[in-house]
């Protein structure tokens, strides 16, 4: 999974400018995602790329690099 996909599905989901996703930007603290929010992102995210997030890996996506590499990691 490209870094221009995962960043349009943010940029939908959360309503944030595609300029400000960058690989280092948080979730949380730059793009404003709060815990409903990165919910209804990680669910996003497995719509638009087939691939299941672990509920316990979560906690360690804090950044849009983070979620990038978790994707690519565990593509088909």
């Amino acid at each position: 999974m490209d870094f221009e996909k995962v960043r349009d599905v943010i940029v939908e989901t959360l309503a944030c400018e595609a300029d400000q996703v960058t690989m280092e930007a948080s979730l949380a603290d730059d793009l404003g995602a709060d815990s409903l929010a990165s919910v209804e992102l990680v669910m996003a995210l497995e719509e638009a790329t087939g691939v299941a997030i672990d509920d316990a890996e979560l906690p360690n996506l804090k950044t849009v690099g983070d979620i990038v590499k978790y994707l690519e990691a565990h593509r088909d």
